[in-house]
C-alpha cells in the first residue's frame, strides 16, 4: 500500500478561516456519556485536536447555530444522530442553505449512504454482492411477500448507526414484531438474513483522491453473535466477545479493495468514510453491509487504529482530512506538489 503523506493547514488559513465545529458533545468535558458512551469521548478528542492545531475555532452542540448566519467560513459537522428521523442530513442541508462549505459529502449523498436500502441498491448497480433484503417504510404495508427466506433474520432501523435498534428473529411473527417496534420508534425497518462471519471495516480518506487505509476486522469469538449498540459504545462489558485486529488475508483484502473502489465512485466527493463488509473466512464469501460517510474518527475505533498503522498520528489524521476538504472547497490554497 503506497504511503499517504499528511497535509498541513497553513498559518494564513488558520488565522483567516473561521471554522465551526458542531457536534452533540462539542462542549463535553470528557469521559463516557451515560447514554452515548464513548461517542462523547470521541467528540471531546476531536475538539481538543482542532484547538491544538491553533484554528480560528467556534464550538456548537445544536443545529440552531446554523439557522442564521453563524459568521464562519467552514463547518466541521459531527452532529449526526440528533434524535429525529433523517437527522444526519440536516447539518449539511443547513450549510447548503447558507452557502457555507463543510467537511464531508453533500446532503443528497449523505442521504444515499445513510439509507441502507438505497446503499444496497447502489452496491448491486456497482456489481458488489450484498445480502437479499426487504425494506418496510413506516406507514407502508408490512407484508411477508418479498421478505427473503432465511433461518435467522436481522431487523434494524434503515438509517441506524453503531447497531442502534438492531434485533434478530427466526420467523415472520418475530420479524413483524421487530418491524412494529422500530416503526413505533419512528424509523423505517430493513430486514435481511443473518450472515455468520465477522465484519471487515474499510476506512477511506481523501488526499486529492480516495485512499484505503489498513483494513480492520471485528473478529468474533462466536460467529453467530449479534453485536449491539451498547457493546459498540462501551456501555456494557464486551471482553472476550470479539477483537478489532488488522485484516491480514491478502487475497480477500484485494477483493474487498476492488469492491470498495467500485462503491466509492457512487459517493464522491465525500472526504472520508467507512465501508463495511461481512466476511466468512471459511468459505471466502464477501458481502457488502453498509457505508458510513460521516463515520467515527475516534482514535480507539477503526479509523484511528488504521491511521496509526498507516503512519499517521491522530492529530495528523484529523488535520489531513480537514485540510483536503478545505482545498477541495476552495477555502485553502493547495500546497506545492499537491
Amino acid at each position: 500500500m503506497p504511503a499517504i503523506e499528511p497535509l498541513k493547514i497553513d498559518d494564513i488559513t488558520k488565522e483567516r478561516v473561521r471554522i465551526l465545529f458542531i457536534a452533540k458533545h462539542a462542549l463535553w468535558g470528557g469521559g463516557l456519556h451515560p447514554e452515548d458512551g464513548n461517542h462523547a469521548v470521541y467528540h471531546h478528542e476531536v475538539r481538543s485536536i482542532l484547538e491544538g492545531l491553533g484554528l480560528n475555532l467556534k464550538l456548537a452542540d445544536r443545529f440552531e447555530v446554523l439557522f442564521d448566519d453563524p459568521e464562519v467560513d467552514f463547518v466541521f459537522p459531527l452532529l449526526n444522530r440528533a434524535g429525529f428521523f433523517n437527522s444526519e442530513m440536516l447539518g449539511p442541508l443547513l450549510c447548503a442553505r447558507l452557502g457555507i462549505p463543510h467537511l464531508g459529502a453533500s446532503p443528497i449523498l449523505r442521504g444515499l449512504s445513510d439509507d441502507k436500502h438505497l446503499a444496497k441498491r447502489a452496491a448491486l448497480v456497482a456489481g458488489v454482492p450484498t445480502a437479499p433484503w426487504a425494506i418496510y417504510r413506516r406507514g407502508a404495508p408490512v407484508v411477508e411477500d418479498g421478505c427473503p427466506e432465511a433461518e435467522r433474520y436481522v431487523i434494524k432501523p434503515n438509517a441506524s448507526s453503531a447497531s442502534w435498534g438492531v434485533r434478530d428473529a427466526f420467523d415472520w411473527n418475530g420479524i413483524r414484531n421487530a418491524i412494529a417496534a422500530i416503526h413505533d420508534e419512528g424509523h423505517d425497518a430493513l430486514v435481511e438474513p443473518f450472515l455468520d462471519g465477522s465484519d471487515v471495516e474499510v476506512p477511506v480518506m481523501t488526499r486529492r483522491d480516495p485512499h484505503i487505509l489498513p483494513m480492520q476486522i471485528f473478529r468474533q469469538q462466536d460467529p453467530s453473535h449479534l453485536r449491539t449498540y451498547y457493546e459498540k459504545r462501551d456501555l456494557v462489558d464486551r471482553s472476550g466477545k470479539y477483537s478489532l485486529d488488522p485484516f491480514e488475508n491478502e487475497e480477500m483484502a484485494g477483493r474487498i479493495a476492488d469492491m470498495t473502489r467500485r462503491l466509492w465512485a457512487e459517493y464522491r466527493p465525500f472526504d472520508y468514510g467507512r465501508f463495511e463488509f461481512r466476511v466468512n473466512e471459511s468459505t471466502g464469501e464477501i458481502t457488502f453491509l453498509e457505508v458510513n460517510l460521516n463515520c467515527n474518527l475516534w482514535s480507539e475505533k477503526v479509523f484511528g487504529r488504521a491511521a496509526t498503522l498507516a503512519g499517521f498520528s491522530q492529530a495528523e489524521l484529523i488535520e489531513t482530512i480537514l485540510a483536503d476538504s478545505l482545498i477541495r472547497n476552495g477555502v485553502m490554497a493547495a500546497p506545492e506538489g499537491y
